[in-house]
């Protein structure tokens, strides 16, 4: 695909993603689609509105009625989708920075398009072959009230909210200024859980912290974990479809630890569990031991919903899947990543013994990531041919389904361009940091090397 990648388009806005790309983008979905009615929905950016905009004119152009549901989390937009049976495109860039936005399509299913259904959207964009409808037959815009609301109540009966009452948990929460400080704090609460927040006012130009929950950008709410003796801390991206978690103690919980975590609660012998190339050991370790199956995918949300929907038609249960940035899917709840229903899975298991405990098990593993910027396709095509040349005098076994995975059977190390901004990523993984280390900066100084030559 030239213009979707794995999760939809993204880039800075007015600049690479402008309403005028926007229209056409909702002209080709509309066209593509043949509906009746598409909802339109936003995070909190700065931008999302005049884009939102641009999207409904571009539907209503087709002869598309559209419902504007206004700013809710992807999750919660997947949820209407799902209750009115129409499709939704979301104006959001998720963990972007401020600047950026996106284009994230939704099926009438509740479900992120699949591959070929995107393809069908793009060879309409790209062959510019939209329809338009006549101007007595273009299609009418409504405000619809009351969606966020429905969404928290449709949280709060799929949780285990006896459970988590009964545990009287503090919860100290980051929603970063994203969709979820609309509905996250309230869901919480209404678990019976005492909050405390930070960065919880929407703000689209992210004032506390930018919207990837990262290490880096959560030193707040770790020291408010710390500060309100609070058993766990949950933050948010911007469209809130992850979660990432902190212990008791205020200390970073890696996402790949939850998900192992949370893999080992729900998965039984002879399941399944979907998950990306990058795939840390812990999960590993944990199906095998269970004695479940793991299927791996190329990165990103729309490859791994593609292979869970092909399973479940082979009779194959998917009980969880998802990646170690805290997108993770409960396929019997909905067929999307929702960080609020994720941390109230965690809060499950919370209720039982300290967050430090439930990831103790899952503690061995050292991770390191390096991202490097590229502004041509020149450059970015030299270190790929870097990394792709690395890979082949390596004796590591190498897996080419995304990017260049070395497994060394103590360690893996792994290099692939983004789907979602101008980035080459260098993940390593080993029982011992130094090993890490080592192997994340040789594959580093490789492809920088190449960038710099370039």
């Amino acid at each position: 695909m030239q213009v979707f990648g794995s999760s939809g388009t993204r880039g800075v806005a007015n600049e690479e993603l402008t309403p005028a790309f926007v229209l056409r983008v909702a002209k080709a979905a509309g066209t593509a689609w043949g509906a009746d009615r598409v909802a339109i929905a936003r995070d909190t950016r700065y931008t999302g509105r005049m884009l939102a905009d641009a999207a409904s004119s571009g539907l209503a152009s087709t002869g598309t009625d559209v419902d504007r549901i206004g700013v809710i989390p992807t999750p919660g937009a997947q949820f209407y989708a799902e209750r009115e049976g129409i499709p939704v495109i979301v104006i959001t860039a998720s963990h972007n920075p401020p600047q950026y936005n996106g284009v994230k399509l939704v099926g009438r299913d509740g479900i992120e398009l699949a591959v070929s259904d995107l393809e069908d959207i793009e060879d309409v964009l790209l062959a510019e072959s939209a329809t338009v409808a006549p101007w007595d037959e273009t299609g009418r815009v409504q405000e619809i009230e009351g969606v966020r609301r429905a969404y928290v109540d449709e949280l709060l009966e799929a949780a285990d909210g006896e459970t988590i009452a009964d545990a009287n948990l503090t919860v100290a929460l980051d929603p970063g200024h994203g969709a979820g400080s609309l509905t996250s704090p309230e869901f919480f609460r209404e678990l019976g859980c005492r909050v405390v927040t930070v960065n919880s006012q929407p703000d689209g130009h992210f004032p506390g912290r930018d919207p990837e929950p990262v290490p880096d950008n959560l030193e707040d709410l770790g020291q408010l974990v710390r500060a309100t003796d609070a058993d766990v801390g949950i933050a948010h991206d911007g469209d809130a479809d992850r979660a990432i978690f902190y212990d008791e103690n205020g200390e970073y919980i890696v996402g790949d630890a939850a998900l192992a975590a949370l893999a080992a609660a729900e998965l039984e012998a002879g399941e399944t569990t979907v998950s990306a190339v990058n795939v840390s050991q812990r999960l590993v370790d944990v199906v095998t031991e269970i004695g479940a199956d793991l299927e791996l995918t190329p990165i990103g949300s729309t490859n791994i919903i593609t292979r869970i929907e092909e399973l479940e038609a082979n009779d194959e249960r998917v009980p969880i899947a998802g990646e170690g940035n805290g997108g993770i899917f409960f396929p019997s709840f909905r067929l999307s990543r929702d960080g609020a229903f994720t941390a109230a899975r965690f809060l499950e298991l919370v209720a039982d013994r300290p967050a430090s405990e439930i990831v103790a098990p899952y503690d061995d593993y050292a991770n390191v990531r390096f991202n490097i910027e590229y502004e041509s396709t020149a450059e970015r095509d030299a270190m790929i041919d870097a990394a792709a040349n690395h890979a082949q005098e390596s004796d590591a076994e190498l897996n080419t389904r995304d990017g260049y995975r070395l497994d060394h059977g103590d360690a893996w190390v792994l290099a692939r361009p983004s789907g979602t901004e101008p980035l080459v990523r260098i993940y390593a993984e080993a029982r011992d940091a130094t090993r890490a280390q080592e192997l994340a900066e040789e594959l580093y100084e490789t492809v920088a090397d190449a960038k710099a030559d370039a």
